[in-house]
């Protein structure tokens, strides 16, 4: 019995130090004379039995303590860069009001164009062919944001050759969509690419730019595009009809 208690007692030395401490009826005199392994023969097996518990418990408490405080929580992930909807556009109300109003604005000649033909049924080359070259305008311009936003010291987008040669790429389907002015479908759908690329670029490839303007570009980039293909598709479905008198008087001269 004698042994066993003698092993439960065998704790670290801040443990063995709480035994130091003076009981009830001891004095301090006794206690510093004493040598711990000879208090064993001293005390009561009461109090060995309670200070053995004691000592225990502290044992486990600090223990455990040690075990709680490693335990880490797992890292977030990091939101996506493609993310659009839930991490970039809430933040279309933080926009600048003039890059939002002009932004806006200069979707009209867009909507328009197959809005009227759409009304009166009928298609008019002449204003098929001035939405795609506005298309085509829109598209270079998208290009030329690139150099202006990599151009300023300090900023994100470095002028290195795959910043500005990827930004002269828009300028580049512009151009070719011009070449296709006697096809209008070749002609949409090659603005229609452009506008993608130049998105892609601005979303995911090269350094972003700020998450209004990403904002605002996703909205205005769907909308133009839907409206071309809403143009494509009149241009398919109604008939032609041209808008110039000198046109009309040639055809029923002939």
């Amino acid at each position: 019995m004698f042994c066993l208690l003698r092993y439960c007692f065998q704790v670290p030395s801040k443990m063995m130090y709480l035994q130091r401490l003076p009981q009830p009826g001891w004095s301090k005199a006794v206690c510093s004379a004493v040598p711990f392994d000879n208090i064993l023969g001293v005390l009561p097996k009461s109090q060995l039995f309670r200070h053995s518990s004691a000592s225990i418990t502290k044992a486990q408490s600090f223990h455990s303590s040690c075990c709680n405080l490693k335990k880490k929580k797992p890292p977030e992930p990091e939101p996506r860069q493609l993310d659009l909807l839930r991490y970039d556009m809430p933040s279309l109300k933080d926009s600048s009001k003039p890059a939002l109003y002009l932004g806006f604005a200069g979707l009209i000649p867009f909507v328009s164009i197959p809005l009227l033909m759409a009304i009166q049924e009928v298609s008019y080359p002449e204003l098929v062919f001035a939405q795609i070259a506005y298309g085509a305008c829109v598209v270079s311009f998208l290009g030329g944001i690139r150099w202006g936003f990599a151009l300023p010291e300090g900023s994100p987008a470095k002028p290195d050759w795959i910043n500005l040669a990827n930004s002269v790429v828009p300028s580049l389907f512009a151009w070719l969509a011009l070449l296709f002015k006697d096809d209008p479908i070749q002609a949409g759908m090659t603005v229609i690419i452009g506008l993608g690329i130049a998105l892609h670029y601005d979303l995911a490839l090269l350094p972003t730019y700020p998450r209004w303007f990403k904002a605002l570009r996703a909205i205005l980039t769907i909308v133009a595009a839907c409206s071309l293909i809403a143009t494509l598709c009149i241009v398919n479905a109604y008939p032609e009809k041209r808008l110039s008198r000198y046109a009309s008087e040639s055809e029923v001269s002939k």
